[in-house]
């Protein structure tokens, strides 16, 4: 992929993940984390670099709507991190039918990205992409992809085509995604679509990214 920053520089695309699971890294195995490595597995099928996964339980990350909330929090350094990615693969649990509250949390926190925009009104955010992977044992899929993709999009993130993946058990029952003895066939389509939407998006644009709007003074 050209650069669009370095005309004639070949880029490699690159892509983070955040696991919003309630469960502390060792504590045990999430089912957050099968579905972000399906992705991460076909993401790298069309070249794209993998940044790592973000368990967000590891880290303190203050409630807040700024960039950075002082006295030891973590948010701005993980921030960094996320931004220097091309695709965020924003993963959650649902937990009584909604996003987990850490996914809600970063969420909050990215709202201070509408306030850091450059001088043609562009976001931070801005010409990157972001896609989900939801699990659950109830159904909710659907309302979790609104509402991330809503507070995404508000900030200024792209979501490609068949942006989201999920799975859900069957209501009242304690099956999960991790237990499974195989990966249903549905879903490892839907990975297999947002992973080539995803990357293929990613590099139309990195090679021409939104032009913005020149900001009144």
């Amino acid at each position: 992929m050209i650069s669009s920053l370095f005309p004639g520089v070949l880029v490699t695309l690159k892509a983070i993940a955040i696991n919003a699971t309630l469960k502390p890294t060792g504590k045990e195995p999430s089912s957050t984390d099968k579905m972000i490595d399906l992705v991460r597995d076909q993401l790298k099928e069309h070249e794209v670099e993998w940044a790592g996964t973000i368990r967000l339980a590891d880290h303190r990350i203050k409630w807040g709507v700024s960039s950075d909330e002082g006295d030891g929090d973590e948010w701005p350094e993980l921030r960094r991190r996320i931004l220097a990615a091309d695709i965020l693969v924003f993963g959650t649990p649902i937990w009584m039918g909604q996003l987990s509250s850490p996914a809600k949390l970063v969420l909050e926190r990215m709202d201070a990205f509408l306030s850091e925009t450059d001088d043609r009104g562009r976001t931070p955010a801005s010409g990157k992409l972001a896609v989900a992977a939801i699990v659950g044992n109830e159904d909710g899929a659907h309302r979790c992809t609104a509402d991330l993709f809503q507070a995404l999009n508000d900030v200024g993130w792209t979501i490609p085509a068949g942006g989201a993946t999920y799975w859900v058990g069957e209501a009242m029952n304690k099956k999960d995604f991790k237990d499974l003895p195989e990966v249903p066939e549905q879903v490892t389509a839907t990975v297999a679509a947002l992973a080539s939407n995803a990357a293929h998006l990613a590099k139309l644009l990195g090679n021409d990214t939104y032009k913005g709007v020149e900001q009144k003074a």
